[in-house]
């Protein structure tokens, strides 16, 4: 796919009159032309999140919501009602997202359905001829997210992963500081993150009519059966729409770590994951404890579990200290300690990394819309995180080190 030379800088000043960019669509945009986007999955993340982001950023980037799409009436109207307030004007709605790929106005799409539609949904987006912004993690099994991968990289789109953690100033700042040597050698990472009560529960309670709701369109490859509207509702909580917290929340943690130090896939996984507490006909762990192993020579480790929220930490560590980054968040600075190293070199106590400048997470998918530059969390970096994931369930499910070949792209017992 032929790539626009057009320089972000640039872009930001407005020096774009006379340049053109060629989206995914094969079509031309110039500088006064609006980028089409389309939403696919209007539920909570959508609204509260990634919808509104598009929408505060629209008219400095010069894109446009024209659609929008869910299988639930209530989160498709509301998503369109959101889009008219802010904007003054009514997208579109479909209930089949292929609905959506067929319009024209269309150039880019936001995937963020549950987690055995993202493969799917990415691919036929992109052969559609779409750029994309999908929700981690990225896939369920090896097959789909390899296929995904070349998909992406077969037509040239433009695709953001939804892990927008690496995205924040105390990311970048963190990246360039580990990557540039400044905690040595690396040693281990390591996160505890823990809650009261798992998310899918609240998820579940919300009341749905079968009146309201696309159930086969939900449904798609998974097996045809009668409406279930706790499964529907609470499909975080059941292992064949979602693999479980260490996919939903324990990725985030991983594609951070994949970030600052700059690896990529993981080599071998050990695990295990358990119902404690929290069984009430959900089939997703609510206990997890995983420790992947990278070719680097260091190891990760992530914990979870439900009903207290105490013993919250992320840490990576490195012959010469430890760089604390239990605190996300826009502002902040993440602290150095190094008291705990025996190195002569060690790091001074009390201090800390300033934030790097960042864009926004969507902000930066939106700006490569039109200077055709890799985002901040391509599809590479989806592609890692997800075979981490899916390493680290292979594991538990088979008991077993397990690992990861990346000449034949496969996993298999260590």
């Amino acid at each position: 796919m032929k790539k626009s030379a057009i320089n972000r800088r640039m872009f930001v000043a407005g020096a774009l009159a006379a340049s053109a960019a060629v989206l995914g669509t094969g079509r031309i945009i110039g500088a006064n032309d609006r980028v089409g986007i389309g939403m696919i999955g209007c539920g909570r993340r959508c609204q509260d999140s990634l919808l509104k982001d598009i929408l505060d950023f629209r008219e400095e980037t010069n894109v446009e919501v024209v659609a929008v799409c869910d299988t639930w009436k209530q989160m498709r109207e509301a998503a369109a009602a959101q889009v008219q307030k802010a904007a003054g004007k009514k997208p579109s709605q479909f209930v089949r997202y292929q609905d959506l790929l067929a319009r024209r106005d269309v150039d880019a799409v936001v995937i963020a359905t549950p987690e055995h539609q993202h493969c799917t949904q990415l691919i036929d987006a992109v052969e559609a001829g779409k750029d994309a912004y999908v929700e981690k993690p990225l896939g369920m099994n090896m097959e789909e997210i390899n296929r995904a991968f070349d998909t992406v990289n077969k037509h040239g789109a433009i695709v953001q992963n939804g892990t927008q953690i690496r995205s924040l100033p105390q990311s970048r700042a963190a990246r360039g500081f580990v990557t540039g040597g400044g905690l040595g050698r690396i040693l281990k990472a390591e996160q505890s993150r823990n809650g009261r009560e798992p998310y899918w529960y609240g998820y579940a309670e919300r009341q749905i009519s079968p009146y309201d709701v696309d159930w086969e369109g939900f449904l798609m490859m998974r097996d045809k059966r009668p409406f279930d509207p706790k499964l529907y509702a609470g499909w975080y909580g059941f292992r064949e729409f979602c693999l479980g917290p260490h996919t939903t929340q324990g990725l985030h943690f991983v594609d951070l770590v994949h970030y600052v130090t700059g690896v990529g896939c993981p080599k071998y996984a050990t695990a295990h994951f358990s119902q404690v507490e929290y069984k009430d006909g959900f089939t997703v762990p609510d206990s997890i404890e995983m420790t992947l192993e990278y070719p680097e020579g260091w190891m990760l480790r992530y914990g979870q579990f439900f009903g207290n929220s105490g013993g919250r930490y992320l840490n990576i560590y490195g012959s010469r200290g430890t760089l604390d980054a239990s605190d996300w968040g826009w502002d902040g600075e993440w602290p150095l300690i190094g008291k705990d190293s025996d190195s002569p070199d060690r790091i001074q106590d009390g201090t800390s990394l300033p934030p790097a400048e960042s864009p926004p997470h969507m902000k930066n998918w939106l700006e490569c819309l039109r200077t055709r530059e890799k985002p901040n969390a391509p599809i590479e970096a989806g592609y890692a995180h997800a075979v981490a994931g899916l390493l680290a369930d292979l594991a538990n499910s088979r008991g077993r080190k397990m690992m990861f070949d990346e000449t034949k792209r496969e996993i298999r017992e260590a």
